[in-house]
């Protein structure tokens, strides 16, 4: 409330506003108000009038305003005046009133600086408390849009801050910045950032990051972003690129830092980071008290804070336990006296002589705890012991929700287990590892066997498995919150792990087994009767039939393994009939009956995939849904009357894939259903989607052409995606106009389309956003002119049997254009060994590389290649004969984050490869070998002799996962 005065002497305050150039109602020129009657105002009425007359206690504007005080109590002339000019802007004069008259303003970041000028100017220190109060406890927010300030309020109040020389004011605004800085470098106007205040933001100790990527990021968008700033400045540019130095090289990620060495203004960083990345994945326990010496250990600190939500480590292979518990320290000198001590002792019981294997203690250390931690990423950790780690995140991480681990092979059942017993509200956990190529039902085995491994000699630190699964199994399901588990990949899951799962994690709503072959059908059924709160289930390539379909079809858990007895009835409360998304791409098992029975129960289904199942048109046309965003239904025999009729009835579609589908735009087969229309044609899918359909993403065949693109037109305005494959047919007109029918989008994958330089030319000009480019298999004549213009948001590129004049010199103009590749393909070219060393200095940062049939890419053997440390995928094919027979041994020491190699005995030096074992794999997942035999092929008559061309003739494949090594050979090629 307001405070009375004791005086009854008011004095009246006409205010107008100098600057108001709008013309006001004459009725609306003037308002008498008095301050007695604050609480009675219609403020938002009130500031509609173009001057305020103010009635106020002259005593109350003396006590709470320097600037009336020295105008009413001092010797001018207007201290005995009733009425008193003031010109200020009406609003913000009005809040400075009824601020002196004891009311509560509604400060935002709008209207702050208004406010702040004001207050200074009359003097009225209790707004500018205020003021300050309002700052201080927006810059301690967690919510960057609790108090909604934005970033562009922030830098004008900050340059605000700036000119009155107010040390208060911007530290608290580099305080807020700080705190919220995930939320700003996301922001569009974050490259205006003042230099200054940018600068303090990162050096300020409550920074707050995801991780050490996302502060480089920012800070280099920042640089390139005010090129022009820098020229203009009187610092020079070496001072500011100085602000680079405070990111923590050494904790990049491994692919980031590789791919930056290309970078101009961060290559000596990077160079420097790749080499401290390299030397801390060498050290051993022993070694690390050396890492530790005697100085400032800050480079090696994961930055935390009490406003830390989610830590990101993934890709770097580098974090080690010590790296974890320095983090988790107390930055100050005795917490690194307590870290070094306890080192010391666990380095004096080794295991081994060579000290390959020790464990670290945290409950000894003053170790902190982040209650605001979320989310922890650790895939491709390799250094990182699993049991080690989950210990240290239950400690310093209480509430910790979510956790991804991906493409760790170590990661065993058993960890998972433990982690859920040691972070007890974790509520999602990713495992997932790259899915065993060896899924396909279609392929011919010779021979197949497995032998176990095992993971501890990889180690650097080592804790045992303390729980085994039986234990874990009989604490019950009350054990887990788990709401979301991905095991994409784990081949190594079988049976008796699900069985387990579904006792402990009744709470599944999302659950990911995509690729898990060791799974039977009969013990899926049984996890989905228990599991009765799935919304998502991903199946493909598993076992997944008709045993798993009846259980998600029936509402009752008690039934017979008879399929035949339990179709027909379609229970309300069916799983399937609560299920938003089911993907079960390659289930072979599930034949056209339980398809149909299982699509007629899907009403809530968003996200539907049944590529390369039995799906016959009767199934597709059960289908009861309509809020489908996803349909993939690609390599089935669909016919497009199927297709079109759920397009009618699903309007909401968003991603459609119908690659591979033969029967698309056939004529109709002789067995009509009910549901479609017998005066069908191809045509009407097309219409139907450009008019009911907005797509971001299209992947079609069959029938595709230059009148079914036009009828499309509407559909996709919007589209990102497009993938043209066999059997469509789009002539150059109209890939020519994608960009004016497509302008958003960022991926083009075109096989088997006629091309020309004109129209690659044009999309490359036009589509400026576009990520990736893929032309395989396509006919027309190209040149290297295609690709003379700078591209440097692509990021993937396929050139496959498009470019058979590809020279050196050709591959270095592509260096120069796309300078950001991640993944370059290159089928059918005229490359020879210098290419080695182009690329690995045009694309450092490459993470797969796939060369086959490119000349004499590997005639002298594999060397500069080794250069690309960041690749996890590398395929080398009839490229020369000269890789050495240790190559897949070396290439996975020297490029740690390698899962995955294939190549040829065609091209081995001596004939064949050494194959690593489990000490010496690193992250190696799976190796394909292909083997060629020679046929002769006759060239005619004339010739005296015959040449022989090579001719696939077997692959053998390795799989790792965290208990076997799986060895088979396939007719094949892999």
């Amino acid at each position: 409330m307001a405070s009375s005065s004791g005086d009854d002497e008011f004095v009246v305050l006409v205010c107008s506003d100098p600057n108001n150039q709008i013309e006001t109602d004459i009725s609306n020129e003037e308002i008498v108000i008095s301050t007695t009657d604050f609480s009675t105002w219609d403020y938002p009425s009130t500031l509609s009038f173009s001057t305020f007359k103010i009635q106020a206690h002259r005593n109350r504007l003396i006590e709470e305003s320097s600037y009336f005080r020295g105008l009413l109590s001092g010797s001018f002339s207007e201290s005995c005046l009733d009425y008193i000019s003031i010109q200020w802007q009406l609003e913000t004069f009005l809040n400075v009133v009824r601020c002196i008259f004891g009311f509560r303003l509604d400060i935002t970041s709008k209207n702050f600086i208004p406010l702040f000028q004001a207050a200074l100017y009359f003097g009225v220190e209790m707004l500018l408390m205020q003021l300050k109060s309002w700052l201080s406890e927006a810059s301690l927010s967690k919510d960057p849009g609790l108090f909604q300030i934005q970033l562009e309020d922030l830098i004008d109040i900050w340059d605000f801050g700036l000119e009155l020389d107010n040390g208060f004011v911007q530290e608290i605004c580099a305080s807020y910045l700080a705190r919220n800085f995930m939320w700003a470098m996301s922001n569009k106007i974050f490259k205006d950032m003042p230099y200054e205040l940018l600068l303090l933001c990162v050096k300020h100790p409550h920074l707050t990051i995801d991780s050490e990527k996302h502060l480089s990021d920012a800070l280099l968008i920042w640089l390139h972003s005010n090129t022009e700033q820098l020229e203009r400045s009187s610092k020079t540019e070496c001072e500011f690129f100085d602000i680079l130095k405070q990111i923590r090289i050494s904790l990049l990620p491994l692919w980031f830092a590789a791919g930056k060495r290309s970078s101009i203004s961060f290559s000596e960083l990077a160079n420097e980071s790749v080499d401290s990345i390299f030397k801390l994945m060498k050290v051993t326990p022993k070694g690390s008290m050396n890492v530790l010496g005697d100085g400032d250990l800050s480079h090696l600190r994961i930055r935390l804070t009490k406003y830390s939500k989610k830590v990101d480590l993934s890709g770097c292979p580098q974090i080690t336990p010590m790296i974890l518990l320095l983090s988790f320290l107390p930055n100050n000198h005795n917490s690194y006296l307590a870290l070094r001590k306890t080192i010391k002792e666990s380095a004096s019981n080794f295991e081994q002589a060579d000290g390959t294997k020790c464990q670290i203690t945290q409950s000894l250390l003053p170790t902190l705890s982040f209650e605001a931690v979320l989310e922890v990423d650790i895939s491709g950790c390799l250094k990182l012991p699993l049991e080690d780690a989950i210990d240290y995140f239950s400690n310093s991480f209480p509430f910790l929700r979510r956790v991804k681990a991906a493409y760790l092979l170590n990661f065993k059942m058993t960890t998972l287990y433990r982690l859920i017993q040691k972070c007890s509200l974790v509520s999602e956990v990713d495992i997932t590892v790259d899915v065993n190529p060896l899924i396909s039902s279609q392929l011919s085995v010779i021979s197949s066997s497995s032998a176990v491994v095992s993971m501890a000699p990889n180690r650097a630190y080592f804790v045992g498995d303390k729980f085994s699964m039986t234990s874990l199994y009989h604490l019950g399901p009350s054990l887990s919150n788990i709401t979301k588990l991905t095991l994409e990949g784990r081949s190594d899951v079988c049976d008796s792990h699900i069985q387990y799962i579904s006792k402990f994690c009744a709470s599944l709503c999302y659950l990911n087994l995509k690729g898990c072959i060791s799974v039977t059908d009969v013990c899926m059924a049984n996890l989905i009767r228990r599991c009765t709160k799935l919304q998502s289930l991903l199946v493909c390539h598993t076992s997944f039939g008709m045993n798993s379909i009846l259980a998600l079809c029936n509402a009752s858990p008690s039934f017979g393994n008879s399929p035949s007895a339990q179709f027909g009835k379609r229970p309300l409360d069916s799983l399937a009939s609560n299920l938003q998304l089911l993907h079960m791409g390659g289930c072979k098992c599930a034949d056209e009956a339980s398809l149909l029975e299982l699509l007629s129960q899907n009403q809530m289904l968003k996200s539907l995939c049944l590529r390369d199942t039995n799906l016959a048109d009767s199934a597709l046309c059960s289908f009861s849904g309509s809020l489908l965003e996803v349909l993939d239904v690609s390599n089935t025999m669909i016919s497009g009357a199927a297709l079109h009729h759920v397009v009618c009835t699903n309007p909401g579609l968003k991603c459609l894939n119908a690659r591979g589908c033969k029967n698309l735009f056939q004529p109709e087969n002789t067995k009509k259903e009910a549901k479609i229309s017998s005066s069908y044609s191809c045509e009407e899918l097309f219409i139907e989607l450009g008019k009911t359909c907005r797509l971001e993403e299209i992947a079609l065949g069959w029938g595709l052409s230059y009148f079914s693109l036009q009828a499309l037109k509407p559909a996709i305005l919007s589209l990102r995606a497009m993938t043209v494959c066999l059997g469509g047919t789009l002539p150059e007109d109209s890939l020519r106009l994608l960009p004016t029918t497509c302008p958003l989008l960022e991926s083009l994958v075109l096989y088997f389309q006629v091309i020309s330089d004109c129209m690659i030319i044009n999309i490359l000009t036009s589509l400026r956003q576009l990520r990736t480019l893929a032309l395989c298999y396509c006919f027309g004549d190209i040149s290297n002119s295609s690709f003379n213009l700078s591209m440097p948001n692509l990021r993937i590129l396929k050139l496959e049997r498009v470019t058979p004049w590809m020279a050196n010199n050709d591959l270095v103009l592509l260096t120069r254009n796309c300078a950001n590749l991640v993944e370059l393909s290159l089928l059918g070219s005229k490359l020879n060994s210098d290419a080695q060393c182009i690329i690995s200095h045009g694309w450092p940062g490459l993470i797969s590389l796939h060369l086959e049939d490119c000349g004499e890419v590997t005639e002298n053997g594999v060397s500069s290649l080794f250069n690309c440390i960041a690749l996890e995928n590398l395929l080398l094919r009839h490229n020369g004969s000269g890789i050495q027979r240790n190559f897949i041994l070396e290439a996975a020491s020297k490029m740690p984050m390698l899962r995955q190699v294939s190549l040829d005995v065609c091209d081995a030096k001596e004939g064949d490869f050494d194959l690593p074992d489990d000490a010496d794999r690193y992250s190696l997942r799976i190796v394909k070998i292909a083997r060629c035999k020679s046929t002769r092929c006759n060239v005619g008559s004339h010739f005296a002799d015959t040449t022989r061309k090579p001719v696939h003739r077997e692959t053998l494949v390795l799989v790792w996962n965290s208990t076997n090594v799986v060895r088979t050979v396939v007719k094949e090629r892999l």
